[in-house]
């Protein structure tokens, strides 16, 4: 039966590619040369034909006139992707925010992978690796023939300058630069070997070269680019899809490379991404974003906000889900403002005045588990402490009688004549943040604090962060590692606390950093944790959750170990 199909099937394909012939289009500044034009028609062909062949066949063998779906993953086409939020900065090195990150992780290759599932550390553009037996020293073999999509090679010399690159972005790469805390140099072995030295032992940094935030992008646009070109997408990376435009607050495009086959050791694919493109519009409202969905106007979108989960039961529709690894999303003291620096009370106040799981059942889902910890559950050894942040509003109120806060007649306590008010900064970075922060504003009103909501765009946030011109800030931040804690809290990184001094939480987190039996560093991190908690460090309230909506048409999307989207193995049907 199949041979009669020969002549229909070319007669197709030379109509196609007479049609999709075209000029190569030029190059954008900072980025590889638009040569994939034949490239992309080949792979278009492909998936034509076997689209045409499925309807084919179909009606030969069974006389069915609607094409099955396609049994096997087809190349082509473009997935469009609907994010809740403008990423505000697309260069890995730079970005901090869930939306930022997600596009980031399409564009830039790292030197190793995280399995999602185990949380084994496994070769990616590094084919094997050697650590010291401090772990002050990380030596790296890579695999050759890998490039950048600029066609600069991806040797020794390229991670050396992406290293560098990131330590002198300091602030700037907050999550990568104290990734490389206490960097020494990268010493230059031969031409595929590099040897990284630290000045202290640094157990975290293997973890940390498979996330994006150590992602490689090529020397060439690091020298020639400032970071602000880079976070609007003008540089070359190692991914398998490249920046084609990012225009604020509207979208984000990615065209595949066609040159591209490096992927990681964990993927059942290789070779050239299957999608042609991916286009990630911006939609923050929630509602228009569920909409757009449901009716066909994109093929996906994130974060699907809890009250239109109900939304998608009994459909073809599918919710990928998968909690998030590192710090819960919570409210984060500025110890050093004027209402709390002297007013620890208010602090511990706030802690149980918090009904955790109101605010779960409310205005988010199952989806979302109660904080119990400054640590996420599912990330490596997390404490419960859950029983340290129950909550007691009866104990909050005495508290705060206690230090001479008395309830003034809008039952917003008083002491001295002040009012007790402090504000909180948050952006709408997840639907959920609002409402959430609205329920706890109720709650705490009732034990008589008066907390101000201040909604900012993600750049005033960090901006007010940044000048510290805040009391509470609310976010959270993602990694598998624990180390995380060390980035946030020790007085020597980030110090989002604002802490003067506590040497004994920064011994700890150091400490955790260096030990390399796994046995001393869950109980460095368990003591850390509880540090954290006891001196109100922070307050968490609930993990949060990758929540996204994909249409019957749409397979491959996949979860990284940080819970980032893969989109290397995407494809979608026709229509």
């Amino acid at each position: 039966m199949l041979p009669p199909l020969r002549a229909p099937l070319r007669a197709l394909a030379r109509a196609f590619v007479t049609a999709t012939r075209g000029a190569p289009r030029a190059a954008s500044p900072g980025r590889a040369p638009a040569t994939h034009t034949a490239h992309a028609s080949a792979r278009a062909l492909r998936r034509y034909t076997a689209l045409a062949l499925v309807p084919l066949l179909a009606a030969t063998a069974c006389g069915a006139q609607s094409r099955a779906a396609p049994s096997e993953p087809l190349d082509g086409g473009t997935l469009t992707f609907a994010l809740a939020a403008d990423p505000a900065c697309v260069d890995p090195h730079q970005v901090g925010n869930n939306q930022g990150l997600n596009v980031g992780r399409q564009v830039v290759d790292s030197l190793t992978d995280q399995d999602p599932e185990t949380g084994e550390i496994v070769p990616w553009l590094a084919e094997s690796w050697e650590t010291d037996e401090d772990a002050s020293s990380y030596t790296f073999r890579l695999r050759e023939g890998a490039s950048f999509s600029d066609g600069v090679p991806l040797d020794a010399e390229a991670v050396r300058a992406n290293f560098e690159a990131v330590v002198e972005l300091g602030a700037l790469s907050g999550l990568g630069s104290s990734y490389l805390g206490e960097y020494e140099e990268t010493e230059i072995v031969d031409e595929y070997t590099a040897t990284v030295h630290f000045s202290a032992p640094n157990t975290q940094f293997l973890q940390a070269t498979s996330t994006m935030s150590l992602g490689l992008v090529s020397p060439a646009s690091l020298a020639s680019t400032t970071p602000e070109e880079r976070c609007q997408g003008e540089f070359a990376g190692s991914g398998p899809f490249t920046v084609e435009d990012y225009t604020p607050d509207q979208h984000v495009i990615l065209t595949g490379r066609d040159d591209y086959d490096q992927a990681s050791s964990r993927s059942s694919h290789t070779g050239p991404t299957r999608l042609d493109g991916v286009e990630f519009r911006i939609m923050p409202e929630a509602g228009v974003r569920t909409g757009a969905l449901l009716s066909g106007q994109v093929d996906a979108i994130a974060d699907i906000p809890p009250q239109d989960e109900a939304r998608f039961a009994d459909t073809d529709f599918t919710i990928l889900t998968r909690p998030n690894p590192g710090v819960p999303f919570n409210l984060h003291p500025n110890l050093a403002s004027p209402a709390l620096a002297d007013a620890p009370e208010v602090i511990e106040a706030v802690q149980i005045g918090i009904d955790r799981q109101e605010v779960v059942d409310t205005v988010l889902s199952d989806r979302y588990p109660v904080a119990t910890g400054p640590l996420a559950a599912v990330t490596d050894h997390a404490s419960d402490l859950g029983d340290r942040l129950a909550h007691d509003p009866a104990a909050a109120a005495a508290i705060l009688e206690d230090a001479g806060w008395v309830e003034g007649g809008d039952g917003i306590r008083e002491r001295d004549g002040e009012r007790l008010e402090v504000d909180v900064v948050f952006a709408a970075l997840f639907n959920g943040n609002e409402n959430a922060l609205e329920l706890i504003q109720q709650q705490l009103r009732a034990i008589g604090i008066d907390l101000e909501l201040r909604l900012l765009t993600p750049a005033e946030q960090t901006a007010v962060v940044d000048a510290g011109a805040y009391d509470f800030d609310w976010y959270n931040t993602t990694r598998t590692d624990p180390d995380i804690l060390r980035t946030l809290f020790s007085t020597r990184y980030t110090n989002r606390t604002n802490l003067a001094e506590d040497d004994t939480l920064d011994a700890l987190l150091d400490d955790q950093a260096a030990a390399s039996d796994p046995e001393a560093r869950a109980a460095l991190v368990h003591d850390a944790q509880a540090h954290i908690i006891e001196n109100g460090y922070i307050i968490p309230v609930f993990e949060f959750a990758q929540v996204h909506g994909v249409a019957p048409h749409v397979h491959g999307i996949a979860f990284e170990a940080s819970s980032r989207l893969s989109l290397y193995e995407a494809w979608v049907e026709a229509d």
